[in-house]
């Protein structure tokens, strides 16, 4: 399943445009389906999902180099987390470390790419997920990235954003004035379309 996932990531890559937005994250960001919320929501981003089944810390610079590099982010949602729990809990040091290591890394091949660190999510309040949220908090301070908490859900009304949207599409706004949806507004829209409840 991996190399099929990279061969196609490699072919896409030849196809994308540079310069749009990137979801680098794990196996629960694989099913993001960015076609039906692209049209929902009327996104005129170029995203792109940019996910592994076994992205982690331990690989994710590797992973950065051969599949989102090249892709020249404009920005990143880094969602690792997932498959490194039992490593941070060995080690949290190590983690922040690599994932430290990681960001310097992005930094160095794209100095204008702005970088989010997507939390995990956390529904059932599991101690452990929020520790490395914390963790995860910490990081995106001391490396002045951006934060985006996704840990808890929060009532969100899907229905009334996709309509405000597509007014606003539909009555011309968004091309004449190249007006583009706050960042945290997209992160909700595509790490929360399943978690949500009205």
């Amino acid at each position: 399943m991996l190399k099929t996932q990279t061969n196609i990531y490699k072919s896409l890559n030849e196809l994308a445009n540079p310069n749009g937005i990137i979801i680098f994250g794990g196996i629960s960001d694989l099913s993001i389906p960015l076609c039906e919320l692209k049209q929902a929501f009327a996104l005129d981003d170029n995203l792109y999902n940019r996910s592994f089944s076994d992205l982690s810390v331990n690989n994710a610079i590797k992973y950065y180099d051969a599949y989102v590099a090249n892709l020249n982010p404009e920005n990143i949602f880094l969602h690792i987390g997932e498959n490194d729990i039992n490593n941070f809990l060995s080690s949290p040091i190590n983690f922040d470390t690599q994932y430290s290591e990681l960001i310097a890394h992005i930094k160095n091949k794209n100095k204008h790419c702005h970088i989010i660190i997507v939390s995990l999510k956390n529904h059932n309040n599991d101690s452990n997920i929020s520790e490395i949220n914390k963790h995860l908090k910490y990081i995106a301070d001391s490396e002045q990235c951006d934060y985006a908490d996704i840990s808890t859900k929060r009532v969100w009304n899907p229905k009334q954003t996709k309509d405000i949207a597509s007014f606003i599409y539909s009555t011309g706004f968004v091309h004449p004035l190249s007006i583009r949806r706050p960042i945290y507004d997209l992160i909700k829209i595509l790490f929360c379309y399943d978690s949500c409840f009205i």
